[in-house]
């Protein structure tokens, strides 16, 4: 903002939403203009404290602005009395009352969220034998008398080794100082949990017949998942998500490494963000489960480098740096409580290895749960996501690759782009002769057009991809992405001089203007996209493949999206459509596995050592065919299973103004 400007550049995280708001208008007012629901019981007077945010200080050269409490209002006497002297001075204001002065990043924490994140990350069906790390054994003690005064710790032992044939045990500190209560608690029975048959990690009083639990957590760069698993029948017991908190620090793991080099404390801010945000999951999975935090006995946990890195405080500046080294690629079995996850005191969490600087554990996740490792078929596995990660082979020779498609597939960076929340436009189709368009929104099971009140607030990232698709069948815009201006529709119209195509109408929104998908909108899928089909060509050629017999699209995303508006717009090589399927979140499945079968974890060591990386960005032609890429599918690659699907169109040969 300049200086004497009458309007600030607004955030709001984690939506994604930006804007630029008139100064004096409060950020209640301001979320609002944005599509961005604030809880808020009072009629914005101040006294409910529902409308909670959180503003984000320092420069974010992403944005171009630099976010400061001074460009807000002082606090006033209600915000005073709502918030607590702690959360004033972590950034806290109450929307309704702070109003805007200047530039700003708004964090929207879940509990202040009017329209809840809907975060699709259910557990997948699988089916894995059941070797737990922890398994419990019961034993009865001899009691120590005065002619037997053996130390209780090495009493257990014996027991252990004469009924188990259990040796050369450890165990953890905590459990040592509660060992002589517990014993005596228990009248010297006792049930003792054991680690990898190597270290006993907790002990309760009695017979304690079941095995204790399990979680398994999938960080991902937006979303954040915990499954609560029994670890004597392998079912999942309870599941929640959420958004990942760091993303007030950036949207990509590029943003978050930028975040962590620029700030002081940056790495221990998102550090600790992750930590509370894990501790939330575990303590509300327990509760759905009616069990004591302390139950959760082991831990497994997937993510990418990034996030990898940053859950466990190592700096991650070095993987944004040539040539792009992990701290280790090896898995790693640390004390939860050094973590500062708050779990059983003596639990261990399992990290799983990463193949390479952008290749992370998910993607190994991934790997455990498909075995291509074991197939004959040529398989493309994609996890699609802010950052893109891709496997190709079989069973003779597996490549990896990882590319930076964006947020633009989770709505970000798109003028009306929103995450999957309830208003989102999840589905578009458009009438390639009349160009009138039907929509879904998330949470209303019909069309628009059957609706009286649609209430959209936006477009997340399955409807951008329908939406880029279905321009491109209807002839809205062409192959270079360019907008087809000379055609006759009320939809279609410029916007300071740019073309824009109108998706739902004022009177079907929540936030009272057009919801629009603009030439910027499609420039930014087209990066993401360009970048996936490029990594996918580059692997093929490596593996000297001229076509695939499977894609197998996982994440998520990948689950929600039409496969079919995916493989017109060419995020991914041709392939029989009845070739191409989701398979969820598949990263988080194999955190189950893998907490669920200490052998998947040695396989998940050695696999990960034996793929392949090829870095993308040092390819020769990489530039040439990321650029072929860009276009609607592709600039010269053939497409013979989307012949019904794209009718009559040819591919121009024309350059698309301003390049690429």
């Amino acid at each position: 903002m300049s200086e004497g400007s009458k309007q600030a550049k607004v955030i709001f995280q984690p939506s994604g939403r930006r804007g630029y708001i008139s100064n004096g208008v409060s950020i209640k007012q301001a979320s609002q203009e944005l599509g961005v629901g604030i809880e808020g019981l009072c009629g914005d007077e101040g006294t409910c404290g529902k409308c909670k945010v959180r503003i984000e200080e320092g420069v974010f050269a992403k944005y171009g602005i630099e976010s400061r409490m001074e460009n807000l209002s002082p606090l006033n006497k209600a915000e005073k009395k709502l918030l607590t002297s702690k959360q004033q001075r972590d950034g806290y204001r109450l929307a309704c009352q702070a109003h805007i002065r200047g530039d700003i990043v708004v964090f929207v924490p879940e509990e202040s969220r009017l329209a809840k994140q809907v975060v699709r990350k259910a557990a997948g069906e699988i089916s894995v034998e059941l070797k737990p790390a922890v398994r419990k054994y019961y034993v009865e003690l001899k009691p120590a008398t005065l002619d037997d005064t053996l130390g209780d710790w090495e009493r257990l032992q014996t027991e252990l080794k004469k009924r188990f044939h259990l040796s050369n045990l450890a165990i953890d500190y905590q459990a040592l100082r509660s060992l002589q209560g517990v014993i005596r608690q228990g009248n010297w029975k006792v049930t003792v949990s054991l680690w990898m048959n190597r270290e006993i990690i907790g002990i309760e009083p009695g017979v304690v017949e079941k095995e204790g639990y399990g979680l398994a957590v999938d960080i991902g760069t937006t979303t954040v998942a915990a499954h609560l698993c029994s670890l004597s029948t392998g079912d999942v017991i309870a599941t929640d998500s959420m958004m990942n908190p760091q993303v007030a620090y950036g949207e990509d793991v590029i943003a978050r490494i930028n975040y962590s080099m620029t700030h002081k404390d940056g790495l221990e801010v998102m550090n600790q963000a992750i930590i509370r945000g894990i501790n939330k999951l575990a303590g509300r999975t327990a509760a759905q489960a009616g069990i004591k935090r302390s139950a959760i006995v082991d831990m497994a946990v997937v993510g990418n480098t990034c996030m990898h890195h940053i859950f466990l405080s190592i700096d991650p500046r070095y993987l944004s740096q040539s040539p792009f080294p992990p701290s280790l690629h090896r898995s790693l079995d640390i004390k939860a409580r050094d973590l500062g996850v708050k779990i059983s005191p003596g639990a261990y969490v399992h990290v799983l290895p990463i193949e390479a600087g952008f290749v992370g554990a998910d993607n190994v996740g991934v790997l455990i749960v498909e075995e291509p490792y074991n197939q004959d078929d040529m398989a493309l596995i994609i996890d699609i996501g802010t950052n893109g990660e891709l496997i190709l082979g079989n069973r003779d020779r597996l490549v990896s690759s990882s590319c930076a498609t964006g947020p633009a597939f989770e709505g970000a960076e798109i003028k009306y782009g929103m995450r999957a929340a309830p208003g989102a436009i999840e589905k578009i189709r458009i009438d390639p002769d009349t160009r009138e368009v039907r929509f879904k929104v998330i949470g209303k099971e019909d069309w628009n057009t059957e609706l009286e009140e649609v209430g959209a607030s936006g477009i997340c990232g399955s409807g951008i991809i329908d939406a880029v698709a279905q321009l491109l069948v209807a002839g809205v815009i062409n192959h270079t992405g360019r907008f087809n201006t000379d055609l006759d529709t009320p939809r279609l119209r410029k916007a300071e001089g740019k073309p824009e195509f109108i998706i739902a109408w004022a009177k079907e929104t929540s936030i009272g203007q057009d919801i629009v998908v603009c030439q910027q909108d499609v420039r930014n899928i087209q990066l993401g996209k360009g970048a996936m089909y490029a990594g996918a060509k580059l692997m093929m050629s490596q593996l000297g493949l001229d076509k695939l017999d499977k894609i197998i699209l996982a994440g998520a995303f990948g689950s929600y999206i039409d496969k079919e508006s995916a493989a017109i717009i060419g995020m991914f090589p041709d392939c029989a459509q009845k070739n191409i399927y989701a398979v969820g979140n598949a990263a988080g499945d194999g955190a189950r596995i893998a907490l669920l079968n200490v052998d998947k974890r040695v396989e998940a060591d050695q696999k990960a050592k034996e793929v392949e990386y090829l870095e993308l960005t040092v390819v020769p032609n990489f530039e040439e065919v990321f650029t072929q890429a860009m276009w609607f599918p592709h600039m010269k690659d053939r497409f013979p299973h989307l012949k019904h699907l794209l009718p009559g169109l040819k591919q121009s040969k024309e350059k698309v103004e301003g390049g690429y």
